[in-house]
């Protein structure tokens, strides 16, 4: 991974999604993979026959430069992509499984874990570590385990273990924690008004709890005025990433961003808040859709680089990080 050139290096920080079933309709997305791109997210639109998908991991995997993170959000409930082979969710959401407890837990995500694994992923954003505090939330609710941060860290364990021992790789959302936003960073950026002790204390209890298990967390597009008074979103903040996640944390993972598309970073160009999210610690982008602006925007990242606008070594840093968990952790 050392040998690669900075475009392909700026390549593995990316995870990137394609429009439909058919990857190579998407001639921005293939030439993505064969200029060495860090990993692939799937949504609903991709996968409508289990058969047809795998073919498509398939010619993925074929055209791909360097093995990637084969992702996805299952995370059993609201949030599974396989709505179109089952007419709708067959899995149980975090709170529901919860509510029956360890066993169901355990079993759901054994179950899930070996779908992904039948289809040919090796990554999972889950489990999500968000305690459910704020009654208002509308994009957290039964997402979340449990209002109990003690319950939260159980059976995200539970569920990390889970992944981890089937191969998968389970990422912790959404770091420093999204329980108690009152709005939705889909469509802006939520503000959390929390003292720092009742963060420590409450929200970011399960990531700290499991700070030495998860392999990878995601950073939130929100802010928390405990840590900036800028308003600025977790994943473009140093305070958050580099100063608090792996100084104070000590976290050895991989940090990914969520959907870069989301309406709680586009107080930013695309460009700065990639350049923004770097200098903070943030080691991969998520971007739903490959096509030209990402194309672009991967250039510029390359010639900012190239121009000392962009440190070199978060880049080395950051694939320092990807390689590591390639080659410990995924079974591609």
């Amino acid at each position: 991974m050392q040998n690669l050139t900075l475009e392909q290096k700026i390549y593995q920080m990316f995870i990137l999604g394609y429009e439909g079933e058919n990857p190579l309709a998407c001639p921005e997305f293939i030439h993505a993979l064969k200029s060495g791109l860090g990993g692939v997210i799937f949504f609903t639109q991709n996968i409508y026959d289990k058969e047809h998908f795998k073919d498509a991991v398939s010619t993925i995997k074929q055209n791909a430069l360097i093995p990637p993170f084969l992702s996805i959000d299952q995370e059993g409930g609201r949030v599974e992509r396989t709505l179109n082979l089952y007419g709708g969710s067959h899995y149980l959401s975090a709170r529901a499984a919860a509510n029956k407890g360890p066993e169901t837990v355990k079993q759901q995500t054994d179950w899930i874990s070996q779908e992904l694994k039948y289809l040919g992923l090796n990554m999972n954003f889950a489990p999500v570590l968000d305690v459910d505090t704020n009654p208002a939330n509308p994009i957290i609710g039964d997402r979340s385990f449990s209002s109990d941060p003690d319950k939260v860290t159980e059976y995200g364990k539970i569920v990390t273990d889970t992944y981890k021992q089937n191969h998968i790789i389970p990422v912790g959302k959404h770091f420093p924690g999204h329980g108690d936003t009152k709005t939705d960073s889909h469509l802006e950026m939520p503000e959390v008004d929390l003292s720092f002790e009742e963060l420590e204390n409450i929200h970011i209890k399960p990531f700290k709890a499991l700070i030495n298990d998860l392999p990878a967390i995601m950073a939130a597009h929100v802010h928390y005025t405990a840590f900036d008074r800028e308003k600025i979103p977790a994943s473009v903040s140093q305070n958050v990433i580099e100063n608090y996640l792996r100084k104070t944390l000590g976290f050895k993972g991989l940090v990914i961003s969520d959907d870069m598309v989301m309406g709680g970073i586009k107080k930013f160009t695309p460009f700065e808040a990639c350049k923004k999210a770097i200098n903070a610690g943030v080691n991969m982008f998520i971007f739903r859709t490959c096509n030209e602006m990402t194309i672009s925007l991967i250039e510029q990242l390359a010639t900012a680089v190239k121009n000392k606008d962009i440190d070199q070594k978060k880049i080395d840093t950051s694939i320092n990080y990807i390689s590591n968990l390639k080659q410990n952790v995924a079974k591609p």
